[in-house]
């Protein structure tokens, strides 16, 4: 209970106002944090899985935790879900410690793995059901819930349905709606879009911001795809268990700030060496043409394109991308990191 519910602070909606006191505005409260984690670390042996990690995630928000493969993202929402003890550190998920408090963690949260845990075996409403007596909602509660919750990842026509005819995308839809069921107050998902074609990852995340807009939940999700971290309102990035750089997708984009100018002219050759002189610019030649970088793209080409003084047969302008942000933290590419090819030169894009 907060200090002016207590002594009755004058002026506040609802409470009585004291005489010869001036009144006084309320004051909108502050998100709460939905995660908290202070230090937080996981040793195997003498490798260090997760270093030292720092996390503030508010209420109601879309957090994405975005790295390579091996970052540390699986070990992280392991020690924040209680299934993977941490080393050093502390941690408070949805107002609960995760090292002294695990039961009420657990109660408070839904977690939906990598890898499918439905029963193909089972109907879309006995996996519900199934899971609704697991965590013990009660048989009028969850009759009311099940038919609601199917309807909201829009489900309800395939309730009967054996779960191993569904799709990759109505699967991932029908464990969406299964971690819902005991009305948790963070929502886990742990590369929630893995093996699922474009279009079906687009319905998933049209689903995951109806659910933030409609239950007002929190979302933490890991993902190695940069373009998925474009939906969420905070993220951070981790690279070999450190993290590295958090804020808004726009904000740290703006780190960056060049756009790219990706430029074919009739001579390359000529063109790169006028761009030097001229504008005083660094510049990439390669098969496909040259690249700059500079802080205005679109107010930029006009001007490149009347004074370069070679014949120009196309000009693109592309802003800071996540990908150019990771490769600005850590020197490298995701596609690097996670073993990939390597895309060209002045392209961006790790787990």
């Amino acid at each position: 209970m907060s200090i002016s519910c207590v002594l009755g602070v004058p002026g506040v909606p609802g409470l009585p106002a004291v005489p010869g006191v001036p009144a006084v505005s309320a004051v909108p409260a502050a998100p709460e944090s939905a995660i908290c984690a202070e230090g937080l670390g996981k040793l195997y042996g003498d490798t260090e899985a997760v270093v030292g990690l720092d996390l503030d995630v508010p209420e109601g928000r879309i957090f994405g935790f975005v790295g390579p493969n091996g970052a540390g993202k699986s070990t992280t929402i392991g020690m924040l879900c209680t299934l993977v003890r941490p080393t050093l550190g502390r941690a408070r998920v949805a107002g609960c410690d995760v090292g002294t408090q695990p039961d009420e963690v657990r109660r408070r949260i839904g977690l939906i793995f990598q890898e499918s845990t439905l029963d193909v075996d089972l109907t879309a409403e006995e996996n519900m059901r199934f899971q609704a007596d697991l965590f013990g909602v009660p048989r009028r509660r969850s009759r009311v819930l099940i038919p609601e919750l199917l309807e909201l990842v829009d489900l309800a026509q395939r309730r009967d349905s054996p779960v191993r005819t569904l799709s990759g995308g109505m699967r991932r839809r029908l464990e969406i709606a299964r971690g819902l069921l005991h009305a948790p107050r963070v929502l886990f998902l742990d590369e929630p879009t893995t093996g699922l074609d474009p279009q079906t990852r687009a319905a998933v995340w049209e689903h995951l911001h109806r659910l933030r807009r409609e239950q007002g939940i929190t979302v933490f999700l890991t993902t190695h795809h940069l373009e998925e971290a474009e939906h969420c309102d905070l993220m951070a990035i981790i690279d070999a268990g450190e993290l590295v750089a958090e804020g808004t997708p726009a904000g740290l984009k703006a780190v960056v700030g060049a756009d790219l100018v990706t430029l074919h002219t009739g001579d390359d050759a000529r063109a790169a060496r006028a761009v030097r002189e001229r504008f005083g610019l660094a510049v990439q030649t390669h098969e496909r043409g040259l690249r700059l970088k500079v802080a205005d793209g679109a107010a930029f080409v006009p001007r490149l394109c009347a004074e370069l003084g070679v014949p120009v047969r196309s000009v693109r302008v592309t802003p800071p991308s996540l990908d150019d942000v990771f490769l600005h933290y850590t020197g490298r590419t995701i596609r690097e990191a996670d073993g990939g090819p390597t895309p060209p030169p002045g392209l961006g894009p790790r787990r």
